[in-house]
């Protein structure tokens, strides 16, 4: 069974380094957003968010494990409900761009959980309900855990520039490692271009290193911070949360129960 717990970082991903001469002096910027954050975090755990999330697996209930998992609808301004992008041409998505459910995934690569994630649950999810017109998965790069995690976000996104990214996925979730070991340094990074078929590996490490690559990875930070993601993997799903390595069961019966009220 997959493990439920995740990482509870209480500081907001750190921007992508650029060199000194492009930095941008963020630190009022930060200040107010953490603010807002933190405000949006006590917003959507009294609105309810989910029932369903939570570091803990507690089988979806309560103490006595007869909870009530049933979905509760959130107010048509809540800000969750508007950061599905559902633009045809994402390389980072999958599915169709007017699935009735858009699940987003926030995720770190250099995480444990969404490894695992991406290895026990994510392709059943495609199978079931992504192949069938359902869901689309959106993906998020969420980079929490330093410097090679902010790699691995920009080697990602420039895999996904030759169109490549879910199978760097693959390769880069495909097998346990040790955080901070070289595994997306510019020569792991390389080899898991190659590993993912990138066609083109040099112009890879190129738009790795571009500023596109840089406001794409901050832009889905930034976005995920605002809502309050405080821990990788995160996933909304049509605004309601769930935290962590979850079963494939649970995501089952919130997706049935968003698919079957969908318009």
């Amino acid at each position: 069974m997959p493990v439920s717990r995740t990482r509870k970082p209480k500081q907001k991903p750190r921007e992508p380094a650029r060199p000194q001469a492009r930095g941008r002096g963020n630190a009022p910027r930060r200040l107010a957003a953490a603010l807002i954050a933190a405000f949006l975090v006590c917003v959507l755990a009294v609105g309810g968010l989910s029932a369903l999330s939570g570091g803990e697996a507690d089988g979806g209930g309560g103490a006595d494990g007869e909870g009530d998992a049933s979905v509760q609808p959130l107010p048509s301004d809540h800000p969750a409900l508007d950061v599905a992008r559902r633009d045809a041409d994402d390389p980072l998505a999958l599915g169709d761009a007017d699935a009735p459910v858009v699940m987003i995934e926030y995720v770190d690569f250099q995480d444990a959980f969404s490894g695992i994630h991406a290895r026990q649950t994510h392709d059943a999810l495609v199978a079931e309900y992504v192949e069938s017109g359902d869901v689309r998965i959106e993906f998020r790069n969420y980079p929490i855990n330093g410097p090679e995690s902010d790699a691995a976000a920009r080697a990602a996104w420039a895999a996904g520039r030759q169109g490549r990214f879910w199978e760097f996925y693959a390769a880069a979730l495909g097998e346990e490692f040790h955080r901070d070991s070289g595994r997306f340094e510019e020569e792991g990074a390389r080899a898991l271009a190659e590993e993912a078929g990138v066609a083109d590996v040099d112009r890879f490490a190129a738009d790795m290193e571009s500023d596109e690559a840089f406001d794409a990875v901050q832009r889905d930070a930034d976005e995920g911070f605002d809502l309050g993601v405080s821990s990788t993997p995160s996933f909304m799903i049509n605004g309601q949360a769930i935290e962590g390595a979850r079963p494939l069961d649970e995501f089952r019966e919130l997706l049935d129960q968003l698919i079957e009220s969908a318009p």
